[in-house]
Order: C-alpha cells, then sequence, then structure tokens
C-alpha cells in the first residue's frame, strides 16, 4: 500500500482526468500499466523510445519504425491489442500496432470490465468464453503476469414473469456449453447479495463464474506476450493517412499508413480505433457506420459489507451495479445519451462533465435496487466517449469497398468483454481470409451501402439500439428508427391491404397482414426525448408490442390463416428485397463452377439451388442459379453481355454479403467477368399454392402445365402486357412460380394477379408465414439452420453438391474430407406433440446426454405443431450417423422445462416432394 500511496501522491500535479484515470485503476486493486510507465519509464518491449522534453509532451524516436509489416493495427484499446495478441499466436511475426498516445487511452481505459457470459446467441457465448478462459487462465499461464481477472460472479434482476422468462432461456443455451447458472428466488437473492432490496423482484438468475477485468492490466499483458513473439508497439504515433494502389481491373487494396514518424508498406491495416474508427476509415474512403456518444457511470464511496459482492444487471431498470472493491460503480443505458457531433483527435484519457440531467434517470433504479446507496457519496464521475452501431453488434471483417482493410471497432461498450473471442475472429479474418465461427451479425458486409452511407439511419438506429439494450429480446421485435428508407413499387398498395412491415438493412419487406387498419410507419420520435414528441395512435407499434411475448404471439392464428391459405388455395407472397444479380462475361461459366457447389452445366432456361462455400466447407450462402441468353443494353430481364451469363437471386437480408464474397472471388482468382446489380430494377412475386397454376395461367401467355413447364426451370413471358421473367420454384413446398418484374411493369402485373386470383382464393401473405411454411417442409434458411460454420453434407443438402463429377469447386475438398472421416454433427427435424411454442435456442437432450440446441424453431399450421431444426453432436465425440439420430431418446428443454419430442430424418410435411409437382390428391 505504500507504493499505492507514494503513485498518487506523486501525480498530485496531474490534470484531473488523468488523476481519476490513476484512482480508478487503484480503486480496484490493480497499478495501472501506464501509470507505471509515466512515472517509472518505457518498457522496453514497445517499439518507440519515448521521451519527455521541456515542454511537457511526448517526443518519440522513428528509429525502430519498421518501412513494412505484414499488418498493422491501428489502435491500443481492448481489441487491437486482443487482435494483435491473436496475430502473433497465428504465426504473424511482422505485425505493428500504432496508438495515437497510449495504451488504452481512447475509450478502454474508463471501461466498466465486466464480463458476462450468457447472452441470447450461441455464437456471442462462445466468443465470451474465449475472453474468459483468455483473462483467466491463459495469459497468467503464459507471461506470468496477472490480467486483474476477479471472479465475483454476476446476478441478472427480473422484475417480472416474462423478464425471468428470457433469463431462463439464456440459462438454456448456456447449459450447452457447459456454463453454471441458478434461477433464485428472492430469499435465495438476497442471502447471497445481502445489501439488495428484493421487494420487487420475481426472480434473479446467478452466474458464478461471471467477473471483472481490468482495462490495463489487460492490455498491458496481451501485448508483452504478442511483443515476445515478434510483435511490435509505438505509442504516440498516430495515423496521418492511409495510402491505397489500384490494380489493372480498378480494384482497390491497401498500400501504406504513413505516420509522424514515417510510412510502414503493409497489405493490410485494422482498424481497431474504437469510437475514432470512422475517422480512420475516411482516410481510406470507407464508410464506418457508428456513432460517438457519451456514456457513463458514477463510483460511489466506500459501502459496508459490500466487498466480495457479484456484479448486478437489473436490466428493467437499466442500470448495472459492478463491484469497485469496497464500493460500486453504478451505470445504464439512458433513453437520451448525448451523442459527440465532434470528438478530437487529442482526446486521450479525456472525460466529459457527467450531465446529471441524462444520468439522474438511473439513479433512482440504482437506490431501489440496493437501498445503501441512497445515503452513500459519490467519488468520482466517469463520461467519456463509446461508439455504438445501428443494431448493437460489432463491425468486423473486410471492408468491400477496399480490399485489405478490416475493422475491429462499433463494440458498444462490450469492448472488453468481447475482446478475446473477437480478437481471435478478427485474426483468422486476415490471415485466412475468413473467421472460424459465422460471423455474420459482426460482419461489415451484413450492411448495403445505402445504409452505410446514409447518417441519418446510422445516427437513429444506434440511438434506438442504444436505448434498447436492456429491453427484453423478442423474436418478433422490429425497430422503429429510420424506416421506409428503402421501398419496392409494391409498397403502398400492400400497406393499404393491411402489410405490416419488417425492415432488414434498409429494406422493407412484408411481415403479415393485419385487419386491424393501415399500419403506417411514421417518422423516427427518438421515443419521446430529444424534445421530441412521441408518436400516439400508432398502430404500427401497438401490433409490435401486443406480440412481445415467449408464449403463442397474438397474431399467431392470423399467421396461420397466410400459411394455411397457401396450403389449401393459394398466397402471394411480395420478395422484391431479395437482392438480384448477374454474373456476366467470358470467364462467367468458369468462375460459377468454381463458386457454386451446383452442377453449372445447364442450360438455358435452368435454374439450379446451390450453396456458395469457404474454403473450410462451410456454407456462405444458398440461393438460385439460372443460366440465361443475352439480352438488350437497357433490359433489367436480360442484360446484354459477351460469353456466358447467369442470373442470381439471394435473400435480402444477406444480399450484400453474396456480393462481397462473389466479388472477393472474382477478385482473387482474376476472372474475366463482371456481377452487375438489379436489385432495385425488379421486383419479385411468388404465387405459391395448389391454385397458382390456374391463377397465372390466366395472367402469363405462356403453358404452365408440369410438361412445358417443369419445377426448377425459368423462362419470359407476358404478363398484362409486360415482358417478366417467370421461374417455377417454391421456398414453402407448394406447386408455384416467380415472377421477375421491371419496376414499371410491377402494379399493373400486381394487379391483373390480384383479379385472376380473386375466384381461386388467393391471399397475401409475408415473411412470418414464409419463416413458418419453410421450416414445415424443411426448407433452410441461411444464417438460421444453415450458416458459415455448416457444411452441406451437416446440412443434408449434399445434392447441391457436384461431388460425382470431376469438377472443383470451393470447398469440395473440406466436403470430401468430411465424407471420409464422418460428420461431427448434423441437422435433423424435431416435431413436438405439447401445444407450446418453440422459439429456437432451446437446449437438446438425447438419451438425457446435452446433445445441441435448436437454431431454428416455428409452429407449422398444416402439421399443428411446434417444429424446430438443431444440429446433433455426439456427447462422446464421435462421428454422427442417421442411425445415430434414429436410435436416440430426445428432449427439449423450453425455459426449465422438459418436453418430448419426436426426431424426423426428413420433414414429415410431404416428404415425397409431390406438392413441388403440382401432384395433390
Amino acid at each position: 500500500m505504500a507504493l499505492v500511496r507514494y503513485l498518487w501522491h506523486c501525480t498530485s500535479s496531474f490534470h484531473p482526468h488523468c488523476k481519476r484515470h490513476l484512482h480508478l485503476s487503484l480503486n480496484n486493486g490493480v497499478i495501472c500499466t501506464i501509470w507505471q510507465r509515466a512515472l517509472f519509464g518505457t518498457s522496453s518491449i514497445y517499439g518507440n523510445v519515448s521521451k519527455q522534453s521541456s515542454d511537457g509532451k511526448k517526443h518519440v524516436s522513428s528509429s525502430n519504425l519498421p518501412s513494412t509489416a505484414d499488418v498493422v493495427v491501428v489502435g491500443g484499446g481492448s481489441i487491437g491489442c486482443n487482435t494483435l495478441y491473436f496475430l502473433t499466436k497465428m504465426g504473424v511475426s511482422s505485425a505493428v500496432l500504432l496508438e495515437k498516445n497510449l495504451l488504452t487511452s481512447g475509450t478502454t481505459w474508463h471501461t466498466a470490465g465486466m464480463l458476462w457470459q450468457l447472452r441470447p446467441s450461441d455464437i456471442d457465448v462462445e466468443l465470451l468464453a474465449v475472453t474468459r478462459k483468455l483473462m483467466s487462465c491463459d495469459l497468467e499461464c503464459e507471461t506470468g503476469l496477472h490480467t486483474g481477472w476477479i471472479q465475483n460472479g454476476g446476478i441478472f434482476i427480473a422484475s417480472t414473469k416474462q423478464r425471468l422468462d428470457e433469463y431462463k432461456r439464456l440459462q438454456t443455451l448456456g447449459s450447452v456449453y457447459g456454463i453454471e447458472s441458478h434461477v433464485l428466488g428472492p430469499a435465495e437473492t438476497k442471502k447471497l447479495y445481502p445489501l439488495m432490496n428484493t421487494d420487487d423482484v420475481y426472480g434473479t438468475l446467478y452466474v458464478p463464474l461471471d467477473g471483472t477485468m481490468d482495462p490495463a492490466g489487460a492490455c498491458s499483458t496481451l501485448t508483452r506476450a504478442a511483443s515476445a513473439h515478434g510483435a511490435k508497439v509505438f505509442e504516440n504515433c498516430p495515423v496521418t493517412a492511409i495510402h491505397t494502389k489500384s490494380d489493372g481491373l480498378g480494384l482497390r487494396r491497401v498500400s501504406a499508413v504513413e505516420t509522424p514518424l514515417g510510412t510502414i508498406q503493409t497489405p493490410c491495416v485494422v482498424n481497431c480505433a474504437g469510437a475514432w474508427g470512422r475517422r480512420l476509415g475516411a482516410m481510406a474512403g470507407v464508410n464506418v457506420p457508428l456513432m460517438a456518444m457519451r456514456h457513463a457511470y458514477v463510483i460511489t464511496e466506500r459501502i459496508e459489507g459490500i466487498q466480495n459482492m457479484p456484479n448486478v444487471r437489473d436490466h428493467d431498470a437499466s442500470v448495472y451495479l459492478r463491484l469497485q472493491g469496497d464500493a460500486l460503480s453504478v451505470g445504464g443505458y439512458e433513453s437520451n445519451p448525448t451523442f459527440i457531433d465532434e470528438l478530437s483527435d487529442d482526446f486521450s484519457f479525456g472525460l466529459y462533465d457527467l450531465d446529471w440531467d441524462v444520468f439522474s434517470q438511473l439513479i433512482q433504479g440504482a437506490i431501489n435496487r440496493v437501498p445503501v446507496l441512497a445515503h452513500t457519496g459519490i467519488k468520482s464521475t466517469v463520461c467519456g466517449p463509446e461508439s455504438f452501431t445501428p443494431d448493437h453488434k460489432p463491425l468486423l471483417g473486410e471492408a468491400p469497398e477496399l480490399r485489405g482493410f478490416f475493422l475491429g471497432c462499433g463494440f458498444n461498450s462490450a469492448g472488453m468483454m468481447f475482446g478475446g473471442g473477437c480478437g481471435q475472429e478478427l485474426s483468422h479474418w486476415v490471415v485466412r481470409g475468413r473467421p472460424e465461427k459465422d460471423m455474420f451479425s459482426f460482419d461489415i458486409r451484413r450492411f448495403p451501402h445505402s445504409v452505410t452511407d446514409n447518417n441519418l439511419w446510422i445516427k437513429e438506429r444506434s440511438h434506438e439500439s442504444y436505448a434498447k439494450n436492456y429491453s427484453v429480446v423478442f423474436s418478433h421485435d422490429e425497430p422503429l428508427a429510420c424506416r421506409n428508407l428503402r421501398k419496392d413499387p409494391f409498397h403502398e398498395v400492400l400497406l393499404t391491404r393491411g402489410c405490416v412491415y419488417q425492415e432488414r438493412h434498409g429494406w422493407e419487406r412484408p411481415g403479415w397482414f393485419n385487419f386491424e387498419g393501415t399500419a403506417t410507419l411514421f417518422d423516427y420520435d427518438y421515443y419521446g426525448v430529444y424534445g421530441k414528441r412521441k408518436h400516439e395512435d400508432f398502430l404500427y407499434r401497438k401490433l409490435l408490442e401486443d406480440d412481445y411475448t415467449f408464449d403463442f404471439p397474438t397474431h399467431h392464428n392470423t399467421i396461420g390463416a397466410e400459411c394455411l391459405s397457401c396450403r389449401t388455395a393459394a398466397a402471394v407472397f411480395n420478395m422484391s428485397y431479395f437482392g438480384k444479380f448477374y454474373l456476366v462475361g467470358p470467364d462467367a461459366r468458369k468462375a460459377a463452377d468454381w463458386i457454386f457447389t451446383a452442377n453449372m452445366d445447364k442450360p438455358v432456361g435452368s435454374t439450379m439451388y446451390t450453396c456458395m462455400l469457404n474454403d473450410r466447407g462451410g456454407t456462405e450462402a444458398d440461393l438460385t442459379v439460372s443460366p440465361i441468353a443475352p439480352g438488350d443494353d437497357d433490359s433489367p430481364l436480360a442484360p446484354s453481355f459477351i460469353g456466358d451469363g447467369f442470373y442470381l437471386a439471394v435473400g435480402g437480408a444477406a444480399a450484400q454479403h453474396n456480393w462481397s464474397h462473389i466479388n472477393s472471388i472474382l477478385q482473387d482468382g482474376d476472372y474475366n467477368c463482371q456481377m452487375l446489380d438489379y436489385s432495385t430494377r425488379l421486383g419479385l412475386l411468388s404465387i405459391q399454392g395448389p391454385n397458382s397454376r390456374k391463377i397465372l395461367q390466366e395472367v402469363l401467355d405462356v403453358d404452365l402445365s408440369n410438361d412445358a413447364f417443369p419445377f426448377s426451370t425459368h423462362k419470359l413471358a407476358k404478363a398484362a402486357g409486360f415482358m417478366v421473367r417467370v421461374m417455377r420454384l417454391s421456398f414453402v413446398g407448394e406447386m408455384g412460380w416467380e415472377l421477375h418484374i421491371p419496376s414499371e411493369a410491377c402494379i399493373p402485373v400486381f394487379n391483373a394477379i390480384t383479379k385472376a386470383g380473386a375466384n381461386h382464393g388467393l391471399r397475401n401473405a409475408g415473411y412470418r408465414a414464409i419463416d413458418s411454411l419453410s421450416i414445415e417442409k424443411g426448407y433452410r434458411h441461411w444464417h438460421g439452420d444453415l450458416r458459415s460454420d455448416d457444411s452441406p453434407l451437416e446440412a443434408s443438402l449434399a445434392f447441391t453438391c457436384k461431388l460425382k463429377s470431376s469438377t472443383p469447386f470451393l470447398g469440395r475438398a473440406a466436403l470430401e474430407m468430411q465424407k471420409k472421416v464422418g460428420l461431427h454433427k448434423r441437422l435433423a427435424c424435431f416435431t413436438m406433440d405439447e401445444h407450446v411454442p418453440l422459439l429456437g435456442l432451446e437446449m437438446i437432450r438425447r438419451n438425457g446426454k446435452v446433445a445441441g440446441f435448436l437454431r431454428r424453431a416455428d409452429f407449422a399450421f398444416a402439421l399443428r405443431k411446434s417444429i424446430g431444426y438443431g444440429y446433433i453432436r455426439d456427447p462422446e465425440g464421435g462421428p454422427v450417423s442417421t442411425e445415430f439420430l434414429k436410435d436416440g431418446e430426445y428432449l427439449v428443454d423450453r425455459m426449465g422445462d422438459a418436453y418430448s419430442i419426436t426426431v424426423h430424418i426428413k420433414s414429415p410435411f410431404d416428404p415425397g416432394n409431390k406438392r413441388i409437382k403440382g401432384l395433390y390428391d
């Protein structure tokens, strides 16, 4: 303690913000490594030599700055240090980290540093497990240095049954990964945390192995370990420019990083600049969709009896309570955070004055939970910059507009918690071209340029995600911020017919159809803050809130009626938000053979359902590909081209991901062909059901009989006097056709279909019906039961792969190896006789042992059962065969209750695929 007192005395002349930083670190029981270096000299592990001159400023020698590097990481916070560490673990010895000031000086130094193991995503849980293991064990074993990890546990507080049900879902998923957790009643919670008021507590979820991290200790230890493996760290070395070069095809690539100390030639830059990430991206011509906001907490005076208590999250009060030695840090998420319009480059170890008008809304909730706070003083306040994103997920991966420029920013105040897991995945991305896990929810390529270029969308959505961070996560919730950004030609006419829209990365798509009125979407009201008036009589918001439940939603029967209409008569689905691309050129066929798993040696007029894989055999997408003949320059149905041409229809939510994946392969393979994006020039209607042929035969000028127009084929035809592309396909398991329609023809064609369908039971239906119908039939949804960490063999999609041919394709070697050694997980269908909903993430037990969880679930209205799909593993680690699946007895854990479920190798609905062929009994 004498050393601690001495350090505090030595800082008497420091800036108040800097002194506060030291105080926070000392109070946590870890001496901040930044201040160790400030007082005792710069450690020799760092690449720079810092000296303090008479003007009081740090001046850095460039003698050790390398002229080249394999990778340059920009930003010395949690994610930057973790990424550098894992790059060296992967054998990158020429890696450099550049920090404009000192390590952690941006936003990491003032982070609360809590680690909660449970979240409503299996990928999140896996990433958090990496961080926890690294901080609690691996780093200290490797370096002999303590990272500052404190294992004090964590408690989630539920004030309602609904909130506790959410926690039970988290507990269920955590059990799949062996995470210990306990649902406690109020009395048990009081015994665990005597200072807590439990009078209004419905229940809690206690996770004993949650804990707290020290940012300074963690980052110092990470960089020491990385430096021991050849990495170099340069502090006080800001990046002033990022140089790019264009190849012969005009493709931009990173070429160098410029600093005041010199220029480093490098093919790869990783943007880990946190709240400054947008500015660094702009240097490279990359749009980084994040917002800087003020995020605050206060540190109390000493509280008797608080020592060794768990951290607390009271989501209903939007408050957290973090153990801070013998005190508490109190913070949370306000409804009216302060945006930071301009964040200066020299705002290092900087804090803002706390705006009590903003922060005070959290105080009452904290006092209610721990009443002693009402009589406890505030020792210090911490209000610093943090970066937040439009969907409250980090931004990772290679920027689609600049090769070699990777993002590792926008962590929404969770950079310490996700640092280890995301740093590991980002290092794989840089070195191997892709992450090991399914990181689509974090991938910058999830966002199309139409939203990353839209500052209003970024601001409004980032605010809403911040304000709702502690809200209960419901399956059918939708954002209210910045809606109607991208609308297709059918939007208004469907709105007047009761359409309740969903939003997917800027696109509006039909969710379902209500009968209460027009569900108009209004301009964002910021939930009534910032002087905005909260919308009244907002039917759309009411319809969303009606479905805020973990039971069958209020509109369950309405969705069911849409589904059953499709099964018994006909339904029309507007799928215009799909990506519609053309792959054309002299090498288009050669590229298609390599990119797509299906046999592309098919004549014009064929349509193939296919996958795209990565080199590990994981599925990057599923889509349809149709060979086409050249057309006219101005035709959206068939552009002119030389060579071969293919029309690609891809799911709209993953359209940018698909586009970027294909273009990266074309660029790396130097194929003489190109991609054309016609997504906004074509609408897409899908008419499905037993009566679809009768309806469309009145609209189209082509024969729709099975012989003339078989399944998986396409033709150009006239509808209502306009040329359209007609495809016989189904995403719902019924006879049906898709019409790909030029934008100017959409409404006339829709009116003709509606008129023809009036006598055949045609009904409008949306994506909630598609979700139910497709899972009932056993069709996959990419990023649901089919992801980049699932192979087609594991997902029972071997029929999409040309493995019987000799044609090479991306991922083939990995699939052949899987066939040789056996599958260690396999997708299976499960149905449940009990009339309770399945939502996904429910744990599956086989013969009493944990074997997996449901990736995707819904209610199957024709089967009249809940249905789900999950990947089953052998708890003993062996291969999973069809016989292994069949032989087991299965239970599903739904929020703590066990139900018997029946396994199916094929979907129990129309297993012979008669209906899509028009063979109705």
